[in-house]
């Protein structure tokens, strides 16, 4: 199956990197040297990739809108927490086991949540990639939180290692088999059997956390 890029993008990189847009859309970023032949070649060994991350995207699109009403529940964790509306409070969302939303802030209630599940992910993904980095010798450069939908994590060529918030939704150890999966993209940069080698080195147990993600991804939004 030959793929069309809908978009490429020529930049100072060292790599080619794949990004499926909200629409489902292919952009291409790349290094200005590589070669058309090169950049299809890619395509085609992400054929795969691509297909499931426009699936996931298309599921993510599909699911039910939250209404940030009584008894909805919420993801942290891998952990389903009610919500429950309150007279208004400051902060007006607060979280001790279930989360809290002021009434008068329900209007705001998708973009409070988004930027609460920021700010946790960028404390505990930074703990956590502290935490593997020392224990296993890596050195990552920071740790960014963005909005991603289709892609969990990623490593720059430059050591910064990104994750989306919605990751945080998620158990601690697949979480931990994220970040172990990137900083293992600070020794080997692709996904060659070498690299899986050294993820399952790290993460004996990393099949059946990828396999959760595969499973249950889908349900890691608002």
């Amino acid at each position: 199956m030959e793929l069309k890029i809908d978009k490429l993008v020529r930049a100072k990189r060292r790599t080619i990197a794949l990004i499926i847009e909200r629409d489902g859309s292919l952009t291409v970023r790349a290094p200005r040297r590589a070669t058309l032949q090169d950049i299809h070649g890619f395509i085609t060994q992400k054929t795969d990739w691509i297909l499931r991350s426009r699936e996931k995207l298309k599921a993510i699109l599909a699911h039910p809108k939250k209404e940030y009403v009584d008894g909805e529940r919420f993801l942290f964790l891998g952990t389903e927490c009610d919500l429950r509306l309150v007279p208004p409070q400051r902060p007006a969302l607060q979280f001790d086991g279930g989360f809290t939303l002021g009434v008068s802030a329900r209007e705001r209630g998708e973009r409070m949540f988004i930027q609460w599940y920021k700010t946790q992910a960028l404390e505990i993904f930074s703990e956590r990639v502290s935490h593997y980095a020392a224990l296993h010798g890596f050195e990552p450069k920071q740790v960014k939180i963005n909005s991603a939908k289709t892609r969990w994590g990623s490593c720059t060529s430059t050591g910064t290692i990104n994750f989306t918030w919605r990751l945080v939704m998620a158990p601690l150890e697949v979480i931990d088999y994220v970040v172990l999966h990137e900083l293992a993209h600070l020794k080997i940069k692709n996904h060659s059997p070498r690299f899986w080698n050294l993820v399952e080195l790290l993460c004996p147990e990393f099949k059946r956390h990828r396999k959760w993600l595969r499973e249950h991804g889908e349900k890691l939004t608002l």
